[in-house]
């Protein structure tokens, strides 16, 4: 069994933006400047945007934190996007989720350039993502994609279960995962909370991609011998033996999984840190977009 170690696949492609930056402050050229919006105190978006904010500086990014107070309005909230998507010194940025219960969501999404979203959630860098176009990929699938095709994991022909719908990951997963090329060319079924006989489906997986938000969901009955497992949830357990009162879990009852997997992630390092540095590789992707835009117009 081997680990998916997506903290060293992570501080990898950070050394290489790193030194791609470097060359770009070397040919004078404007460097890739993140922004994000967090609004309210929700304490997991606070810890995930300041983790941002640092692998910003760890690059050579620029960066900028938008703090709104959980009491503000629609029309504020999408003026202050609108301001962003106006503001042609930053290249990317994303609006912190989830937000308070006035605000629409899908609203505020859809409000940001899709030029500038590095989060990959505007329906039309979705469209263009199914349609197999160069689009920004949402980070957390971006990040599978990396850690499958950086491990040399065989996709083609393989049978990859996803359990989990969300836009966020399990619907761009599903995908991804059948499209053309590598990481993909699988078959792939879709499976969510309202799946009869998950087992039978499961044990039949040469991939498993999970992200449905229940600690220890997968069990190693459901999986068969050699199985890739990618575990993308993270949930706080209350645990009174545990120093800060609660453990983080993933969707996988990792102990006894991972005996019979050939590869899986571990909750934490796993998944999460690609996420971050995915959305660090759109944003460059985004500059350099700008870059090509820029000397275009001035022919």
């Amino acid at each position: 069994m081997t680990i998916l170690d997506g903290k060293k696949v992570s501080n990898d492609i950070k050394n290489e933006i790193g030194a791609e930056v470097e060359k770009m402050k070397q040919r004078g050229e404007k460097v890739p400047h993140l922004a994000a919006i967090i609004v309210g105190n929700d304490g997991a978006s606070k810890t995930y945007v300041n983790s941002k904010v640092k692998a910003c500086e760890r690059v050579g990014f620029e960066s900028s934190l938008f703090r709104m107070s959980s009491t503000i309005s629609e029309i504020e909230l999408l003026d202050k996007i609108e301001e962003l998507n106006q503001n042609d010194d930053i290249d990317g940025f994303i609006v912190q989720l989830p937000l308070p219960p006035q605000i629409d969501t899908q609203k505020v999404l859809n409000a940001v350039d899709p030029d500038k979203d590095v989060d990959g959630f505007h329906p039309t860098n979705f469209g263009k993502m199914a349609l197999d176009m160069t689009t920004f990929i949402p980070a957390t699938p971006f990040g599978i994609l990396e850690l499958l095709e950086r491990y040399d994991i065989p996709t083609k022909g393989k049978h990859t279960v996803v359990i989990g719908r969300s836009y966020i990951v399990g619907r761009p997963m599903s995908i991804l995962m059948g499209r053309s090329g590598f990481p993909g060319n699988s078959t792939v079924t879709l499976t969510h909370e309202f799946t009869k006989n998950i087992t039978q489906i499961t044990s039949q997986a040469d991939i498993i991609i999970i992200a449905v938000g229940i600690p220890d969901f997968l069990k190693g009955e459901m999986i068969k011998d050699d199985a890739v497992i990618i575990d993308v949830g993270i949930t706080r357990v209350p645990d009174d033996n545990a120093e800060k009162g609660y453990i983080i879990k993933g969707d996988v009852d990792f102990e006894n999984v991972s005996k019979r997997a050939s590869f899986i992630t571990p909750v934490p390092g796993g998944v999460g840190p690609m996420t971050v540095s995915m959305l660090l590789k759109n944003t460059l992707l985004a500059r350099e977009r700008h870059r090509v835009r820029n000397s275009e117009k001035q022919l």
